[in-house]
């Protein structure tokens, strides 16, 4: 009779062949229920693991990889990189596991890095910046890389999500704008093809019942700036607007400003992440706190777990909060009175 191999004690506990050896290694967290039956399958096979087959089994990178496909000028405007990276980090040190960054400028190029850590440079990957139908999905299960994504992706996926809920704070804010008397209220969002700037639209037309002052941004200060003035420059301008990120917000404060307008008197202005500059904004930016520090930290624990052996399990993290600043205080200004109105006054 043969003597049992790593690959019978992962069949008889049901697991990966990975999960036995992490067992027995201790070198990723394992639930105790998991180590259990992991165990129990051994000592019923007689099996004792070699040093030679725990080495074998248990040969890992120690790193976890993220890739990011966003332009670098982006990247450095947007605070929620850096705290969402800090909270990645502050996980993987507690393990002694390395964090591989990069940036990739194109598919092709995303496709090499995820090819390079699927080969050898990490154990697994955090996707960021979901599209609503994600090549990434389909591509990181054909190069069997695990992953985690980040975001509320509905389409089929076989791996770990960590999801939040954006179109909640959307609805209020806009809610609290009508209470005020606007109903001009425009939208200037992120890219629609992204899974959050989907959902904060999404929730900003069901709001308001109208596309007709949605317009679509790239979350760079210039296109904040751009789409502003082109809102601004309607026969019929809105009262408010709502950005889908701070550097847009500011970027459209600063406009309207030197148009003349009084934030929030003609103008209420909010934007989303809460950069850190934006409560100290004279006035202070109306903004949604997302906890990029915890959504990082949830991301890598969840990424652990899997490569530990756990299912893939869709976590939703409850962490925005509507900051409510001066930039929205008030109520809406008057509509200005046209020549025919004054005639039958």
């Amino acid at each position: 009779m043969d003597r049992p191999t790593i690959d019978d004690v992962a069949r008889a506990a049901g697991v990966t062949k990975a999960t036995v050896s992490h067992a027995y290694s201790g070198k990723r967290p394992i639930s105790a229920t998991t180590k259990a039956r992991v165990f129990a399958a051994a000592q019923r096979l007689d099996w004792v693991p070699s040093s030679r087959a725990r080495a074998l089994a248990a040969r890992r990178t120690d790193a976890v990889g993220v890739v990011l496909s966003r332009d670098p000028t982006i990247l450095a405007s947007d605070a929620f990189f850096p705290a969402f990276i800090s909270g990645v980090e502050a996980v993987l040190a507690e393990h002694e596991i390395a964090l591989v960054l990069q940036v990739a400028s194109s598919r092709t190029a995303e496709e090499r890095a995820y090819r390079a850590m699927a080969s050898g440079r990490a154990d697994g990957v955090i996707v960021l910046d979901l599209h609503r139908v994600d090549w990434r999905v389909a591509y990181l299960r054909q190069i069997r890389l695990p992953a985690v994504l980040l975001g509320a992706y509905d389409a089929e996926s076989p791996f770990s999500s960590v999801r939040t809920d954006d179109a909640t704070p959307v609805r209020d804010l806009v809610a609290r704008l009508r209470e005020q008397g606007h109903t001009r209220i425009a939208h200037v969002s992120g890219p629609l093809d992204y899974v959050h700037s989907h959902a904060r639209a999404g929730a900003y037309v069901r709001s308001v019942g109208s596309k007709e002052l949605l317009r679509e941004g790239d979350f760079t200060a210039g296109s904040g700036r751009a789409l502003t003035a082109e809102l601004l420059d309607l026969p019929d301008r809105p009262t408010a607007i709502l950005y889908s990120n701070d550097t847009m917000a500011i970027a459209g404060f600063s406009y309207a400003r030197s148009r003349g307008l009084v934030v929030p008197d003609d103008l209420a202005v909010a934007g989303f992440d809460d950069d850190h500059l934006s409560a100290h904004l004279s006035p202070a930016l109306t903004s949604v706190f997302t906890d990029p520090f915890r959504r990082g930290r949830v991301a890598a624990e969840r990424l652990l777990a899997d490569l530990a052996g756990e299912p893939p399990e869709s976590v939703t993290v409850d962490c925005n909060e509507l900051r409510l600043r001066a930039s929205t205080a008030g109520a809406a200004p008057e509509a200005p009175h046209t020549e025919l109105e004054e005639e039958f006054s």
